[in-house]
């Protein structure tokens, strides 16, 4: 999985430039494509009926490209492929699992000095969790109360009945462009019941902040 991350970065970083910026990412003035990598952590929760957990961090590693819209006016769409941490922790307990995200988002550039640019953003992001481990008290076969790990997955096992793998939310935020350096934060709210137990309501939510360089 590691390679692949890193194979990943490697080929975005490899694509030649279609424009030449000259704040930020972008020019606001001029019609341009963007590509960027992305690095970041997040708090991520599991908000719901029943669910009382407390944030867990998680790493964000991503790979960007983004295209304005209109010659007029500063509007872009970025999209790309994230992975992402997400999850929840209670005492010894934890659910944790990882993801593959795709966002679609819509970015409005504001000019706030010569060099820096401010985007707002907003748009759905899709994502499908892959692997996943859950931390849990259970029942051994002795009688005694142990701290095994189940899949997270699994309806049988796992706290709650498990975690449906698919997953759909709303990304809000704020970006910063300085010299091609990124900055930006924001939350993730989760729109999709990903419990697998129909008594349970369960969604994903995020902090995040990640860094990287647009180019």
């Amino acid at each position: 999985m590691k390679k692949f991350l890193v194979s990943i970065v490697a080929a975005l970083l490899a694509v030649p430039t279609f424009a030449q910026f000259t704040s930020g990412g972008f020019t606001l003035s001029e019609s341009n494509v963007y590509y960027g990598v992305r690095l970041g952590l997040s708090m991520a929760n599991l908000g719901g009926d029943d669910v009382d957990m407390d944030s867990k961090a998680g790493l964000t590693l991503a790979g960007v490209v983004g295209l304005r819209l209109s010659d007029g006016v500063p509007v872009f769409l970025e999209s790309g492929l994230y992975y992402t941490e997400r999850g929840a922790k209670k005492d010894k307990q934890s659910v944790g699992y990882t993801n593959f995200e795709l966002p679609v988002l819509i970015k409005y550039g504001f000019q706030a000095t010569d060099e820096i640019a401010v985007l707002p953003f907003l748009g759905p992001v899709f994502s499908y969790a892959f692997s996943g481990k859950t931390k849990q008290y259970q029942q051994a076969s002795d009688g005694t109360i142990e701290l095994a790990k189940v899949g997270t997955f699994d309806e049988k096992k796992a706290i709650h009945g498990g975690l449906k793998r698919p997953n759909m939310g709303i990304k809000v935020g704020c970006g910063a462009e300085w010299n091609n350096l990124y900055l930006e934060a924001g939350y993730q709210f989760g729109l999709t019941n990903i419990a697998k137990n129909d008594d349970f309501t369960i969604h994903s939510n995020a902090l995040f902040l990640n860094v990287g360089v647009n180019f």
